[in-house]
């Protein structure tokens, strides 16, 4: 159950319509999901949040576009978002990953965890080689 409900008709707001259109705009669909529907309760959030995911996520860079929802999508497990996992698998598939991929990811974000838990029990030091100060340029 949500915290909040969203705005009746967000976009008969000026600044809701145009984020929401740059939504459509830049993904090229003309479907907007529920984060921006609940953050349009406050339009610097909803404005600010978009900025952020548009740049980072939309942006090209030197990760591909299914490598980041990958990353996403892994983060989004470590801190139990649901809602996240589903939005960015769903980004992942539409990107082109496959049942394998999937699979393979699935493989190691339990084995990171599972390795994350025993090197946080143990409290098993770093070592030196796998500290970027002490590489040789």
């Amino acid at each position: 159950m949500s915290t909040i409900s969203p705005p009746h008709n967000p976009e008969s707001n000026p600044r809701i319509k145009k984020i929401f259109d740059d939504i459509r705009n830049t993904r090229g669909s003309d479907f907007i999901n529920n984060l921006w529907y609940y953050l349009a309760f406050d339009v610097d959030l909803l404005e600010n949040t978009w900025r952020d995911v548009k740049s980072v996520m939309a942006k090209p860079s030197h990760l591909d576009p299914m490598t980041k929802e990958l990353i996403y999508a892994a983060v989004s497990i470590a801190n139990s978002c649901e809602y996240c996992i589903h939005s960015h698998t769903a980004a992942a598939r539409a990107k082109g990953m496959n049942d394998k991929q999937y699979a393979e990811f699935l493989s190691i974000v339990s084995l990171a965890g599972r390795t994350n838990h025993l090197l946080n029990s143990i409290k098993v030091p770093v070592d030196p080689e796998f500290n970027f100060e002490n590489k040789d340029n």
